[in-house]
């Protein structure tokens, strides 16, 4: 079994859902993670804060420099995920089309790398 990231890319300024369409998506994510976990799919997942509220540490010479914001100019950013095992890519694929009904956003695959065990 291979590690899939999906991801939920959210887009700055974009029009906010009304309360009524976001708790109609909490529920069906909730669902889906319940299938998930049942399936033996689910690895982890979470939503996240703003890209306004990340901070960035980097190597700075010999030092170490913390600084507000996103790593990336963009107005596109990381919104909230799932890590989960999937036989094959199809798989991955299938649990991206119900996460993607779920959320109303669209959800990026991508495989993790494999490790050194294989």
């Amino acid at each position: 079994m291979k590690q899939y990231f999906l991801s939920v890319p959210m887009i700055e300024g974009a029009p906010a859902r009304s309360d009524e369409d976001a708790q109609q998506a909490f529920e069906q994510v909730a669902r889906l993670n319940d299938e998930l976990q049942q399936a033996g799919a689910w690895v982890f997942a979470g939503g996240l804060l703003p890209a306004s509220s990340a901070t960035v540490v980097r190597v700075d010479g010999e030092g170490i420099l913390v600084t507000d914001g996103p790593f990336t100019e963009s107005k596109e950013h990381i919104g909230g995920f799932w890590v989960i095992v999937a036989a094959d890519l199809d798989e991955a694929l299938r649990w991206a089309a119900k996460a993607t009904r779920a959320c109303g956003e669209p959800v990026e695959v991508r495989p993790f790398q494999d490790g050194p065990e294989g």
